[in-house]
């Protein structure tokens, strides 16, 4: 394994803002697109995960957050921006990588534990 605990790095980075998704194609020859709200719900930063096992945060209201910006962090991560200002998650290649491996797994957890917590993907009025 190399830095960052990956085997697999990205041969392109692509932001669509418009469609409020990040591209990410490996040089295994997988592609994702990643949607804003997902990267943000699935956030590595404390805030989102906790500081343990099993302290995940549920965050909701965030079916129109949006990607502002991508900062290169060394040659393992990229940090990301939402337009929600939240920008304290580092995402590794090797989370990228994960994420779009679990997208439908991931996903299809998370919108069960907003219904199973009474909460919605909608901002709150």
């Amino acid at each position: 394994m190399s830095a960052g605990g990956t085997t697999r790095w990205p041969v392109e980075l692509r932001l669509r803002k418009a469609e409020k998704l990040l591209e990410v194609a490996f040089d295994d020859g997988t592609r994702f697109h990643l949607p804003a709200e997902y990267l943000r719900v699935e956030s590595p930063s404390a805030e989102v995960q906790g500081h343990g096992p099993g302290q995940k945060t549920l965050v909701p209201g965030r079916a129109h957050v949006g990607i502002i910006g991508l900062e290169p962090v060394g040659n393992y991560a990229v940090r990301i921006t939402f337009d929600d200002l939240h920008e304290t998650g580092i995402y590794s290649w090797a989370y990228l990588y994960e994420l779009g491996v679990e997208h439908e797994k991931r996903w299809r957890a998370y919108l069960d534990g907003l219904a199973a917590s009474g909460l919605s993907r909608e901002p709150a009025r």
